[in-house]
């Protein structure tokens, strides 16, 4: 597109979007049908970038639930008779070991039923440091299962329940992208509120070494996150390389030194 075309369509714009008397610029290129001087064009721009944030929506909301009369912990709530019937032909939709798949879908529907808005009864209870297990393919297969299962006798509930102190729940995700460090879980850490918050990856798990994890932080420590194996340095193999032990050699086609 030529120079005066961009210019005199970027004055159209500003005389479409505002009547301020600083469209003396836009007389003047669109009559001419002439790029004008560019001290007019950076006029122009400056003028567009303030009507747009003249007119930028900013949200009120806050992050934090604030208890009302109509929405509180303490209320009680479930879904109807007739909206129960979906929720079980939404679950018929996933296997049955992977129920908790429906729960966008299931939380749409309890907005729905609120009218658009979910209440926070609405929602399931974490603990303070939420667990999250994987579950995919690779962290199955180095014992994930094992892990939940020590996870879950260690701390007395049931997937998804918490403690009876609410410190601790149990729960499951899919791959998280640590496979080559498999089995991993997930730590939630919600005890010090937004300012200590954390999501932090706890990789190569024992039965043994998660339970010492849950201990670690009842008693409030932060333990180390990452691998925790102790020949692994990140997500490098254990022991050592055993491959490319030497300096690699430079191509045959390209002098390294003339570059």
């Amino acid at each position: 597109m030529r120079p005066w075309r961009v210019a005199t369509r970027a004055l159209w714009m500003l005389r479409t979007t505002t009547t301020t008397t600083t469209t003396t610029a836009t007389v003047q290129g669109w009559h001419s049908r002439r790029a004008p001087a560019p001290h007019s064009l950076a006029r122009v721009s400056t003028q567009i970038r303030r009507r747009e944030d003249l007119s930028r929506s900013y949200s009120t909301a806050t992050f934090a639930h604030v208890n009302t009369p109509d929405n509180n912990p303490d209320l009680k709530w479930d879904f109807t008779p007739a909206n129960m019937e979906k929720v079980k032909e939404l679950l018929s939709h996933y296997p049955k070991n992977y129920k908790q798949s429906a729960v966008i879908p299931l939380l749409d529907l309890a907005q729905q039923q609120q009218g658009g808005w979910l209440p926070v009864q609405a929602m399931n209870r974490v603990g303070r440091y939420h667990l999250l297990v994987c579950g995919t393919t690779p962290c199955m297969l180095r014992g994930s299962r094992e892990i939940e299962d020590a996870l879950l006798k260690h701390l007395n509930v049931a997937r998804n329940e918490v403690t009876k102190d609410g410190l601790f729940s149990v729960g499951e995700v899919e791959c998280m992208g640590s496979c080559v460090n498999a089995p991993m879980i997930v730590v939630a850490d919600y005890s010090n509120g937004v300012e200590g918050y954390s999501y932090n990856y706890y990789e190569d798990l024992t039965t043994e070494r998660v339970v010492e994890l849950v201990e670690e932080l009842r008693q409030g420590k932060k333990p180390k996150w990452g691998t925790q194996h102790p020949e692994r340095i990140n997500c490098g193999p254990a022991g050592g390389n055993t491959t490319l032990l030497t300096e690699p050699r430079a191509p045959a086609c390209r002098d390294l030194d003339a570059c």
